[in-house]
């Protein structure tokens, strides 16, 4: 959906270098197009192309790639060389290895390895968590170079899991779309696994593809998810916006080929519910129509499938620790 929002835990982590840095985080705030009270709710929820808009601006003024989360910062600029270097190899396996020795020509860097084990890769990633102590500039990078990784193959690679270094965060139902599969938390490293046929694969793009991936890559990697191959990925994708003619539990289950009680049951196994799912629908779906003036609350609880807008109400003080009143305030 265009409409999937994200958490404001990942604002207030990518402004933590430059507030160490000593950078007036309100400023750069407003700046993106972001209100400034949206770091002390820590249930609210920002749309992506003003994400965009941050990440892109915490590079422009820090001059850094890390965000001022690393030992040191990676000048802007790193990435898009790190691209013009990779390019033309043959195969994505050749590319990846390149890359990551074009990292380690700076050794304060973060420290990329790839380990090829039959069928199976494995991609982690190693920076200072003193410099990162939410973890938010190891997992974009790791989220980067997945998607880089599809970009370059031209298909989107499937993780088949991913470890962190460190415990299970409060947050942790984010990760379904940025890291689609089994996850495990307090592993022995952060990293990625998946197929290790995609390694094999040409390279599909050029320097003229290039030239425009980079125009807003990689914050835009970040910001916007793309769908997984989860259950609940596919689910969002069968229930789509239409909130007010959503098919129930038993119709999604024929659809997938399975009994409710497995649905549930899957379900439960990677963290979530279906109505869960939906609710998360909602709330993205109702964040971004508080966002248009020209919708009245009575209007979005109505497109949500709410036969009441006190019970839009309710439901979206649940969701967010705010009426969709003060919600709509804080945009403005």
């Amino acid at each position: 959906m265009r409409e999937r929002t994200i958490a404001s835990h990942f604002v207030r982590a990518a402004l933590r270098g430059a507030g160490r840095r000593g950078h007036d985080c309100h400023e750069l705030l407003r700046q993106s197009n972001l209100p400034v009270a949206i770091v002390d709710e820590p249930r609210a929820r920002v749309a992506p192309e003003h994400f965009v808009q941050l990440i892109q601006l915490l590079w422009e003024t820090l001059d850094d790639e890390y965000l001022g989360l690393g030992e040191q910062p990676s000048k802007r600029g790193t990435f898009a060389m790190m691209g013009h270097a990779i390019i033309h190899c043959r195969t994505l396996e050749k590319a990846l290895q390149r890359g990551m020795m074009f990292y380690r020509l700076f050794p304060w860097a973060a420290q990329l390895h790839l380990h090829r084990d039959n069928e199976w890769a494995y991609l982690s990633v190693t920076t200072d968590s003193q410099w990162d102590p939410e973890h938010f500039l190891v997992e974009s990078l790791l989220v980067i170079w997945h998607r880089l990784s599809s970009w370059l193959i031209g298909q989107r690679i499937r993780l088949e899991g991913t470890t962190f270094a460190y415990p299970q965060p409060a947050h942790a139902t984010e990760y379904d779309l940025l890291f689609p599969g089994a996850r495990r938390f307090a592993a022995e490293h952060t990293g990625l696994r998946f197929q290790a046929r995609y390694l094999d694969m040409p390279l599909l793009q050029d320097e003229r593809t290039l030239k425009q991936f980079l125009k807003r890559s990689p914050a835009d990697l970040l910001a916007r998810p793309v769908g997984g191959h989860s259950l609940a990925s596919r689910i969002r994708r069968l229930l789509g916006r239409n909130c007010t003619d959503w098919p129930n539990l038993d119709s999604v289950a024929r659809q997938l080929h399975c009994s409710p009680q497995t649905l549930r049951r899957r379900l439960r196994e990677e963290g979530t519910t279906f109505q869960e799912l939906k609710d998360h629908l909602r709330r993205d779906r109702a964040i971004y129509l508080l966002s248009r003036a020209e919708f009245s609350i009575q209007t979005i609880a109505e497109q949500l499938g709410f036969s009441e807008s006190s019970a839009f109400h309710r439901a979206f003080k649940k969701w967010t620790d705010l009426t969709p009143g003060a919600y709509r305030a804080l945009e403005r």
